[in-house]
């Protein structure tokens, strides 16, 4: 995605008498696509290692599959999703719905849904991931529309297990903080009664600005809506962020800040992690601390 905001730049500065025919409603989503998942024997590079103390069970990860469809839209897609935890479980346990960057697909991620399954101690919560239309195996391709639609999918799933709401934790790390953000302030099939964002975007409008260095609206170059920083007005559950002090992607002060402090709910906590970046937040901050802050923010202990 670094790459992709290099490419912006390159376009605004030198290749700005044809923008105007140019439309970047792709720019936001950077998937690739995968025949199978290989999770622990993904050989590829990801943002950090977890030693063999959070090993899961293969009892415990489940692959398959859930239906999205957007309003509209004459077929649904076929979505593929993980639950890691015990599936018959569901209607007791609490649950943390985790909402992906846009890198690549679930195998990038698998460590981090490895560390949220080692909140506490293992599978303490059930965990839920899925990889947006388009991305690994799932069918179509993504949108904005989609990557809500996508979500509901996987509340829907999780309702139908038996979750309720006051047991739905929603995350959502960088590009996933827009529909983790967007289905706690709006009306969906659940409504998470905690959101954890970790490293956030305000808007797509700020992205372009600072990818570009000009004060030209997101607008001019896609037909992208997303504004974190609207959506967070309307969230009143408890709100947890993260966000490293020294993410040059997405810029603590320009991103996260500015969603903070629209959060018009009571129970808002912040973690400014010092020495972070946008991919290496938990090793930085150190995993056991990173659960523990986690933990502490679900069971209602946090201060």
């Amino acid at each position: 995605m670094q790459n992709k905001i290099c490419r912006l730049l390159f376009i605004l500065i030198f290749i700005m008498p044809v923008l105007s025919c140019i439309r970047m409603d792709s720019f936001l989503f950077n998937e690739s696509k995968v025949d199978e998942y290989l999770l622990d024997d993904y050989p590829y590079e990801v943002d950090f290692v977890l030693d063999d103390s959070f090993f899961i069970h293969d009892s415990m990860i489940h692959l398959f599959t859930i239906s999205s469809k957007i309003d509209g839209e004459n077929d649904a897609k076929e979505i593929y999703a993980l639950y890691v935890g015990d599936i018959n479980k569901i209607d007791t346990d609490t649950v943390i719905l985790y909402c992906h960057g846009n890198r690549d697909h679930m195998d990038f991620y698998w460590p981090r849904v490895k560390l949220l399954a080692n909140i506490g101690l293992p599978n303490r919560f059930g965990i839920m991931t899925f990889d947006y239309r388009g991305f690994g195996m799932s069918e179509g391709e993504p949108t904005e529309a989609g990557i809500y639609a996508d979500t509901d999918a996987a509340m829907q799933w999780l309702k139908s297990k038996g979750l309720t709401n006051d047991r739905l934790v929603i995350y959502g790390f960088s590009l996933g903080s827009a529909p983790a953000t967007k289905v706690s302030a709006e009306d969906y099939s659940m409504k998470p009664s905690r959101l954890i964002l970790e490293n956030p975007f305000a808007s797509f409008d700020v992205m372009v600005q600072d990818g570009s260095a000009l004060t030209l609206p997101g607008s001019y170059f896609a037909n992208l809506k997303i504004s974190n920083a609207e959506y967070i007005k309307n969230v009143s559950q408890p709100f947890l962020w993260f966000h490293g002090k020294d993410d040059s992607f997405l810029s603590m002060e320009s991103h996260g800040e500015v969603i903070f402090n629209n959060y018009s709910g009571e129970s808002g906590f912040a973690r400014r992690i010092p020495g972070a970046g946008h991919g290496d937040l938990p090793p930085v901050k150190g995993f056991r601390d990173y659960n523990k802050v986690i933990e502490d923010f679900i069971t209602g202990k946090l201060e």
